[in-house]
């Protein structure tokens, strides 16, 4: 079906031709289009363009947007949507004053949720996650990277990413799945972190590669859990097998896992929120794309990650929700790029340029989404009647959003 949205206050993120992803004061410049309009043909963006210039169509359908905002559906390229039951009583814990490493080294955090994890059906697990899809789909998240990591055995790990498989047959958005098996030690492993490592290796590596379960390989790579070593000897492992990395990386300690990644030719790198001049400096002309992921830090009021930093080196930035049960329960990106700019002093403009453009280069999908481009996958965003695009993060406790589309059409 063809459909000509018509009288758009602006257009954002348009892009004549696609680029991969925006660095350093790049980031700044967010090209749009005022009283435009917008034509899709099916699940395709066909063409767009100024209303004193829109020449004649025929189409099925006709919508006025008048005094609405259009822009591109959130790439969220890290998230631990896939989990089961929650972390609500570690909530209140920490309030009480432990920290996440205590309430961790007392059975809670991953192993909490691999506990629940292993005590839940796999229907049951899809039939929660399903809903939590749902609700980010309609906050305009367009895109999505789905990570395992609360089974730390491979029963677990492989029921977690059949789960995501499944949500990629049932839900019409691009959804990249990512093997997080080495999160945390299972107990049996505690003290034994070199064989937990082979055991992710020889054991459960292999069956994901096999049933095709992942297109990515992850570690958290953070004093506590994994080293330096443990990273490179996986990386290179599943690197063999075809999965490019996707890394936790500088959350709690700057340990070398920015250089493991870049060394090991990862996709991303990811939380960053303890960064060293010798961190950002190894990131420049590398392929790999820093994520900030300041849900986390808002949640356990941890540092934010030093986005004007990376920026102003010259440095490409995606922003991600890391919705997970245990330190981020929120895949709302509207809040996330609220935070880019309120916590981490990024204009509007870099944020939603962090938010899409620099997302989907994060999930390999610059080409098909991320902008507002004649070919790409025509996922959308149109908020309600509001001021201007740097609304959306000012309104930081609202929801603006009026609709949302997805391969043309329109969520329920």
């Amino acid at each position: 079906m063809k459909i000509l949205f018509t009288n758009i206050q602006e257009l954002v993120q348009i892009r004549d031709s696609s680029v991969e992803k925006v660095s350093g004061k790049e980031m700044n410049i967010l090209p749009t289009l005022k009283n435009a309009w917008l034509l899709i043909n099916n699940e395709k963006i066909e063409d767009f363009g100024e209303m004193n210039a829109l020449p004649e169509i025929n189409v099925e359908k006709t919508i006025d947007l008048t005094g609405r905002i259009v822009l591109p559906t959130w790439c969220d390229s890290h998230t631990h949507l896939v989990y089961a039951g929650n972390r609500e009583q570690e909530f209140a814990d920490r309030i009480s004053g432990l920290t996440y490493e205590e309430i961790a080294n007392r059975g809670g955090g991953i192993l909490n949720s691999a506990k629940t994890l292993e005590n839940t059906s796999e229907e049951d697990v899809y039939e929660q996650s399903a809903q939590r899809l749902k609700e980010v789909m309609s906050l305009g998240t367009g895109a999505i990277e789905i990570k395992s990591g609360y089974g730390l055995k491979k029963e677990g790990e492989l029921k977690l990413l059949r789960v995501i498989q499944k949500l990629k047959e049932e839900f019409d958005l691009p959804i990249k799945a990512t093997f997080l098996g080495a999160h945390a030690l299972p107990t049996e492993y505690k003290a034994k972190r070199k064989e937990y490592i082979n055991y992710v290796i020889e054991e459960i590596l292999p069956q994901v590669v096999d049933q095709k379960l992942a297109e990515y390989i992850d570690i958290f790579c953070e004093q506590g859990y994994f080293d330096v070593d443990d990273t490179n000897t996986l990386l290179a492992a599943a690197k063999k097998l075809g999965l490019q990395a996707k890394i936790h990386v500088n959350q709690f300690h700057a340990i070398g896992g920015v250089q493991a990644g870049v060394e090991n030719g990862a996709l991303s790198v990811d939380h960053l929120e303890v960064m060293r001049p010798e961190d950002i400096e190894c990131l420049k002309n590398s392929k790999t794309i820093p994520v900030a992921l300041p849900g986390c830090s808002l949640f356990l009021s941890i540092p934010y990650t030093p986005g004007r930093e990376i920026i102003d080196a010259g440095l490409p930035l995606a922003l991600a929700t890391d919705y997970n049960p245990g330190s981020a329960p929120s895949g709302n990106m509207n809040l996330v790029v609220s935070l880019a700019c309120i916590k981490m002093n990024m204009t509007p403009e870099e944020a939603i340029n962090a938010a899409t453009i620099n997302g989907a280069y994060a999930m390999e999908l610059s080409t098909t989404h991320g902008s507002i481009t004649k070919g790409k996958s025509a996922n959308f965003i149109i908020t309600e009647p509001i001021p201007s695009y740097a609304y959306l993060p000012y309104s930081f406790g609202s929801n603006k959003i009026a609709s949302v589309y997805i391969n043309g059409n329109i969520l329920n």
